[in-house]
């Protein structure tokens, strides 16, 4: 066992401790440590780079919530509650300490997990009269986290990473949480998971008459292109982490959470990332175009080529990618933007999509979370012009997305940031589960096959249920 270090910096201590992980899950470790508000954040081991780690939390030192300009704070430390009003994103922004990271080559190593929902718009644009919302959420749910447990799977190690203002408590905190990860049980069985049916809050001829509705906004020249989306939900008894152990085993992905806000647990498996920062460079990831799976290799394949030659497709997708240049280029260095992948095929359990990738460097005095913000939410969840888009999907949906097609992930002590795409993700509120898939809007779209192509994408989530 290595030694403990400290490094400190604004009146903030650290310290970490390597542990031999080979005999240890993120899951077992997940169900066996005790506190709250516990999370989960997992890469599919097939994706390289980012299923390197796992990242295991529970027990936030402070919490945010933010509805519209309000803002509350909670420090379950000494139970006090405050509220602010303002620009919630600079509120939260002076809640990070920003340090340099310590000798410690990790992306995440503590700070805050949750989301920021796509109506986070609403702060800065005018998209319409904020409609009904049943699922009565925050806009952005935040807890900040001063002891995380690391997962190296390549090296088959954790790393377990601690803070306090007081650098005498840190030996202990480390013990502490030693001592609950050798008390793991490595046979944690799941809890019985009951059968989830879910049921479309909209009829398929209402969903298709709202296609009719946008292609006539697209005929006019209101809009190329808007993403319109129906929610499904379900009667839920059982174990929601039952659920996502399914999720991430017929599902795997590149970003796959599961995370306990106490009211409420959003978990997914997402394919898309919406913003990464590392250092000072952006990356995000467009991805549009979409095809089933097929029952074998050969019809994938066939799959495959008709999605790289069909010129809907490839007209969405590049649209989109502009729209993911035209985002990072509003905090980005001039010159800096490059396009690193374009329309690349991925495959996942029940779909393939086109994938591009875009990167720059950010501009001096953009804070990550900032750079965040400037691409909520994503163009393939809105459509192009993209405000205008917006102000469609609110007209037509007409009610509040909440978590879906905002952002999900974390923002790092160290300055690092990494949010996911909240698509093929699950809300777990007052026992009913909700699951949200929308689908691109353009002028030659059949309004029976954008339908259909929702059901497609929901199906990973759908399916686990059963």
């Amino acid at each position: 066992m290595e030694e403990w270090q400290v490094n400190q910096q604004r009146e903030i201590n650290y310290a970490v401790r390597e542990l031999n992980g080979d005999l240890y899950t993120p899951i077992s470790l997940f169900q066996s440590l005790k506190g709250s508000k516990k999370f989960l954040l997992e890469s599919s081991l097939k994706h390289e780079q980012s299923g390197r780690y796992s990242f295991v939390g529970c027990d936030p030192y402070l919490e945010c919530k933010a509805a519209g300009s309000r803002v509350e704070i909670l420090k379950h430390q000494t139970g006090e509650r405050e509220e602010r009003e303002g620009d919630p994103i600079k509120i939260i922004q002076d809640l990070i300490p920003h340090v340099e990271q310590m000798d410690l080559d990790l992306p995440f190593t503590g700070g805050a997990v949750g989301y920021l929902g796509y109506d986070v718009i609403r702060q800065y644009e005018n998209i319409g009269p904020v409609p009904q919302d049943e699922l009565d959420m925050p806009d952005i749910h935040l807890m900040f986290y001063e002891k995380v447990i690391v997962f190296d799977h390549a090296e088959q190690k954790m790393v377990v990473v601690v803070q306090d203002e007081d650098e005498e408590k840190l030996e202990n905190k480390l013990a502490q949480v030693e001592k609950e990860i050798t008390n793991v049980h490595l046979d944690v069985h799941g809890v019985e998971l009951n059968g989830v049916t879910f049921e479309s809050q909209i009829s398929e001829e209402d969903y298709i008459q709202q296609v009719k509705a946008a292609k006539e906004h697209i005929r006019k020249g209101d809009i190329f292109q808007v993403v319109l989306s129906q929610r499904m939900r379900a009667a839920f008894k059982g174990d929601s982490f039952t659920f996502y152990r399914r999720l991430r085993q017929s599902n795997p992905s590149p970003y796959m959470f599961y995370i306990d806000f106490g009211d409420y647990v959003v978990l997914g498996a997402s394919p898309e990332s919406l913003v990464k920062v590392q250092g000072r460079k952006i990356t995000t990831n467009p991805i549009a175009g979409t095809r089933r799976r097929g029952k074998n290799e050969d019809e994938d394949l066939r799959l495959e080529h008709e999605l790289s030659a069909d010129e809907k497709e490839i007209a969405e997708h590049r649209m989109l990618v502009d729209l993911g240049r035209n985002d990072l280029g509003k905090v980005c260095e001039a010159g800096s933007i490059m396009l690193t992948k374009y329309m690349l095929v991925e495959r996942y359990k029940y779909v393939m999509h086109l994938v591009s990738e875009v990167k720059g460097n950010l501009k001096d005095g953009i804070t990550p979370l900032e750079a965040l913000v400037s691409c909520l939410p994503a163009g393939t969840v809105s459509g192009a012009p993209k405000i205008r888009a917006m102000q469609i999907i609110n007209e037509l949906e007409g009610r509040k997305r909440g978590v879906y097609s905002g952002a999900i992930g974390y923002l790092g002590i160290n300055g690092n940031l990494d949010f996911a795409l909240a698509i093929r993700t699950l809300v777990l509120k007052d026992s009913t589960a909700y699951v949200q898939a929308g689908a691109g809007i353009v002028y030659d779209s059949d309004p029976k096959s954008e339908y259909e192509e929702t059901m497609n994408k929901a199906k990973s989530l759908l399916e686990v249920g059963k």
